[in-house]
């Protein structure tokens, strides 16, 4: 959201690594033979006691099979089945899709003594007795890593056969009852969203936490370039690049080579991301959002509102569209899984029972068990660190347009100064300065934003504007919780901002900045010129807490660090407008 989010090289898993250059019978029955290596193949399982990178009480054998679109792009799945499954058992299916599974490690090589299953969900197959509880989990590597063939597709027309083939492949093993669930985080969450989409009948439950909604505006910003445009390209394809393990089969080596012979399939990665039109195929092609409409899979999502990553942009449109049940976990954090912890043993959500709720949708939607205990379908905290249970989300009590007037200001690209009183920094006196800000007057009551702002005006000038939304607090102390950019390629400009969840203290007052953009998360040009809006308007949904339905959870640990990091204070200046109460649902 400012520098302090500056990507500079980091996959969807949240992890900070160096730019790379990318050189171009199923059964779980272990076999016990001593002379045998300890990789799996198709026919031959190993044991956690063989290879201590296999999770105890599972089986690991790995496959190969074909993509579903005809391309010739073979798939390959480390599969971990209980162990001990007998002949003919079956078994429920947990499937997780995705490029960070392969042999070598997640995102670079991890300098692992031998080939096996990634870990990277380990965590979960522990923390949930997964093998015990009569689950199987395969992990399919999407085209171009790990062991399968192909170009990288970012979420496109590819990846959506490799999980359509993936579905299919896993739903029709004599060990599978048929029923798969997904799961995942970030870019893993990403593809259990195309699995929602593909509307597949074995696809029974979808898990994804903190996933991708609108791949374009993770990577844009309404035609303005964040830094991954560059950055997450580079980290994929250095992904693509890694090798096989030297006790890989040769199969799986040969298709970890593939873009050896293929280099053009880095080229084609890197510039689709440089695409800056949202309404190129490219980017409507990896619009889940938009391609959710009419799904019913069962969908248990987490979002972070304030998440330095994977943002709550095309959410609403998402959940808006999709007709199934919904379960979420929302609130103020970064981009964590459900369980993960701090370095102080914090939960980094808040909210204790991730594995516990997790595998209740599983075993209700899977095996068709009723639930033993009742789960709010959403579990939400605000910006106060108070966690509410709601049937849906976002709720609210009404929908108001506030109006936001005239203003003017140069687009320099400069970031104003910390003090930002009058006179300093970019409140110039002899120009524009290179943003202005308009407040409401102090609320008589405490209110939620909730939902999605959206702004529209007229813009007269070349260049980018930016928004941002402020809770200011009676000591002149103002955060910032929401902020859009755009190109202004139109004259009437109407756009949406991050789904928010914040809550403002009677005697606070909404302020809304509009200008250039002056932070490094964004690549923006600025044009140097004067910019002059017209008729600014504020749309917001807007919620009453005194009505809140309180459910179990503590404060995010990130809510204090985005606090710290985004509290200000903004240019003096006289209050123009009112921020309607919410009409109470009580």
């Amino acid at each position: 959201m400012a520098t302090t989010g500056l990507i500079t090289a980091i996959a969807l898993t949240g992890t900070l690594v160096a730019p790379a250059l990318a050189a171009p019978p199923e059964a779980g029955t272990a076999t016990t033979t001593a002379t045998r290596t300890a990789t799996a193949t198709a026919t031959d399982g190993v044991t956690h006691e063989e290879n201590d990178r296999v999770p105890k009480g599972a089986v690991w054998t790995q496959h190969y099979f074909p993509s579903s679109d005809g391309s010739g792009t073979e798939l390959h799945a480390d599969v971990l089945l209980p162990e001990g499954l007998a002949k003919g058992e079956k078994v429920p299916v947990i499937l997780s899709a995705g490029a960070y599974f392969g042999h070598a490690g997640e995102i670079v090589p991890e300098d692992h003594e031998r080939s096996g299953p990634s870990g990277r969900f380990q965590d979960f197959m522990e923390g949930t007795d997964l093998f015990e509880k009569g689950y199987a989990f395969v992990m399919v590597d999407t085209r171009g890593f790990g062991g399968s063939t192909g170009c990288l597709d970012f979420g496109g027309p590819g990846d959506r056969a490799d999980i359509q083939a993936a579905i299919d492949w896993t739903a029709d093993r004599p060990w599978s009852t048929g029923a798969v669930g997904m799961y995942g985080k970030s870019f893993d969450a990403l593809t259990g969203l195309i699995g929602n989409n593909l509307d597949q009948d074995a696809l029974k439950a979808v898990v994804a936490q903190e996933p991708v909604w609108d791949a374009y505006r993770l990577i844009h910003s309404n035609g303005v370039p964040r830094p991954n445009a560059v950055a997450t390209a580079t980290t994929y394809n250095a992904i693509a690049a890694m090798p096989g393990m030297k006790d890989d089969d040769a199969r799986y080596r040969a298709n970890a080579d593939y873009e050896k012979k293929h280099p053009e399939c880095f080229v084609a990665n890197s510039d689709g991301y440089r695409i800056a039109d949202p309404a190129d195929p490219y980017w409507t092609e990896r619009d889940q959002a938009e391609k959710a409409e009419g799904t019913d899979t069962p969908l248990f999502f987490t979002q972070g509102f304030i998440e330095s990553n994977t943002k709550p942009e095309g959410m609403r449109e998402f959940l808006a569209n999709h007709r199934g049940p919904q379960r979420g976990w929302l609130g103020p954090w970064d981009h964590v899984r459900g369980n993960e912890e701090d370095e102080k043993g914090r939960l980094e959500m808040g909210r204790a029972g991730w594995f516990e709720e997790t595998m209740s949708f599983y075993d209700q939607y899977l095996k068709g068990e009723k639930p033993t205990a009742a789960h709010p379908p959403y579990a939400i905290q605000d910006s106060t660190g108070a966690w509410r249970a709601q049937k849906t989300w976002p709720e609210a009590d009404r929908s108001v347009t506030v109006p936001l007037g005239d203003g003017v200001y140069v687009d320099d690209g400069e970031s104003p100064s910390t003090d930002r009183t009058p006179g300093k920094g970019s409140q110039r006196t002899s120009e524009p300065a290179n943003s202005y800000v308009i407040r409401s007057r102090p609320l008589d009551r405490t209110t939620r934003i909730t939902g999605t702002p959206r702004i529209s005006m007229t813009a007269e000038g070349e260049g980018n504007v930016m928004v941002k939304l402020y809770d200011v607090a009676e000591d002149g102390k103002a955060v910032m919780f929401d902020e859009q950019v755009s190109r202004l390629d139109a004259d009437r400009l109407s756009l949406d901002l991050k789904s928010a969840d914040w809550t403002l203290e009677a005697g606070h007052t909404l302020a809304v900045e509009i200008g250039t953009i002056g932070t490094g998360d964004w690549l923006d040009t600025p044009s140097r010129q004067t910019v002059r809006i017209k008729d600014a308007r504020l749309g917001l949904s807007l919620d009453d807490p005194s009505d809140d339905t309180p459910t179990a959870g503590e404060r995010a640990p990130y809510l204090d660090t985005y606090l710290s990091a985004y509290t200000t204070r903004l240019p003096a200046g006289k209050p123009t407008f009112t921020l309607p109460a919410p009409s109470s649902r009580g």
